[in-house]
């Protein structure tokens, strides 16, 4: 089994914020994939499925992004998983909107999430880096990453989210370079 992460915060104001594109990533899997019900557990949303022939537990912290690493700690202490299970789909500023690139390891670069995870269990996961930009100045960075998509962006935000739905097959096989070619061809200015 492995546990995919989408990290975001909960409530309606924040949902189309560049910092949930987690959460974002996580429906549109959930969707494409027909994964069963929401159900409410480990501080978060899960819905269980499989991707080919791998089982999947979709997990969206309901703990705010500072403390998602509590949410993501149980569900990998239930299941008896260490961070080799665990994949963790979050925003990136460090890459040009709509890229997306998987990493294993690393740092969390400022983002809250990945350090409250880093805390928790470690940085030795999976990550699934979702680009979002930087607005240019460290000033802009928080109105940048709460702020929601704009209207210019949709079609953008739309075609990324529905390939990583469409190529999650390769991140379930761990085929993490394939799963990027398939993500880079998709979104190559037409």
């Amino acid at each position: 089994m492995q546990i995919w992460a989408g990290l975001g915060n909960p409530g309606p104001r924040y949902a189309l914020h560049r910092h949930n594109i987690g959460f974002l990533a996580m429906d549109v899997i959930a969707d494409m994939h027909s994964f069963g019900p929401i159900q409410k557990k480990f501080s978060g949303w899960v819905q269980e499925g499989r991707i080919g022939s791998e089982k999947i537990l979709l997990l969206k912290p309901a703990t705010f992004m500072n403390e998602s690493g509590r949410s993501v700690g149980e569900a990998l202490r239930f299941y008896k998983l260490d961070t080799e299970a665990l994949t963790v789909f979050h925003d990136e500023l460090d890459l040009a909107p709509f890229k997306v690139k998987v990493k294993q390891g690393g740092g969390h670069a400022g983002h809250n999430g990945l350090r409250s995870i880093d805390q928790h269990l470690g940085p030795d996961f999976r990550r699934v880096r979702i680009g979002i930009g930087h607005p240019g100045h460290k000033d802009r960075v928080h109105g940048h990453v709460l702020g929601n998509y704009a209207k210019s962006e949709q079609d953008d935000l739309t075609q990324m989210l529905g390939g990583i739905g469409a190529e999650a097959e390769w991140l379930a096989e761990g085929n993490d370079p394939r799963f990027m070619s398939e993500m880079a061809l998709r979104m190559q200015n037409d």
